[in-house]
């Protein structure tokens, strides 16, 4: 299942995304969207995981969690 992760902290890495979900399940995919210019974090996403199930729990839990002062929001990409 693919999830999209919003309002992520700018100062959030790849691997820091891949951390955070990873206590939860396989993950498959991992991509945090970058300015193609300044190569900065846009503040969002995507994180794809085995298990459908590992997904649900994970966007549950993290879903509305605090990360440098920004609340996350985790739902399901289409």
């Amino acid at each position: 299942m693919k999830l999209i992760v919003l309002n992520l902290p700018r100062s959030l890495s790849e691997t820091d995304l891949v951390n955070l979900f990873e206590t939860y399940g396989t993950i498959t995919a991992c991509n945090l969207v970058m300015d193609e210019e300044t190569e900065a974090s846009k503040g969002f996403g995507f994180v794809e995981m085995a298990r459908d199930e590992e997904a649900e729990i994970a966007a549950k839990d993290l879903h509305g969690r605090k990360i440098d002062g920004r609340k996350i929001r985790v739902k399901t990409a289409h």
